[in-house]
């Protein structure tokens, strides 16, 4: 992980304008935007989202939207924020946060775990926690879960190279 991190950052300063035009517009599809519509589901996600939701909108100073269905909810109003954000970020800050909202599907767990509110462990448990919650009612499937372990180590060596280039 180490060198595509650092493949990564050289990626970075050759093309950051377009990577941050990316991450900007994949921020609409935040998984924390998408909530599930069985009350168990939606309660642990009330209760283990809601929390970096605010976060996410004191930072940005946003009203974001989420929804049960499919339709991808109206939240432009964050882009802007996000991409001030984005353009101050290191090289290497950028980099990890690049790899990790694509390993989370989230631009705001990743957000919230490169600025040190939430730890690799934390990311990657509320990250997958509909996975998790199907897993208790209809049981593990090793391929879900060897493909979930990877993408948690893969977190923490992006937390560990961030430690070492902050």
């Amino acid at each position: 992980m180490q060198k595509e991190l650092d493949k990564a950052v050289a990626d970075i300063k050759q093309h950051r304008k377009e990577i941050i035009e990316k991450l900007v517009e994949f921020s609409k599809t935040d998984v924390l935007f998408f909530w599930g519509e069985k009350k168990d589901l939606f309660l642990r996600q009330e209760k283990e989202w809601l929390p970096i939701l605010a976060w996410a909108e004191e930072l940005l100073s946003v009203k974001l939207n989420k929804t049960s269905d499919l339709k991808v909810p109206e939240n432009e109003a964050m882009q802007n924020p996000l991409k001030k954000i984005f353009e101050k970020m290191s090289d290497a800050e950028l980099a990890c946060f690049y790899a990790a909202a694509l390993n989370m599907r989230s631009i705001l767990l990743a957000l919230a775990f490169v600025k040190g509110k939430l730890t690799a462990e934390k990311a990657c448990e509320l990250s997958y926690l509909e996975e998790l919650w199907q897993n208790e009612i209809w049981g593990e499937d090793q391929e879900a879960l060897s493909r979930r372990q990877e993408r948690c180590d893969e977190l923490r060596e992006i937390e560990t190279y961030l430690k070492e280039h902050q």
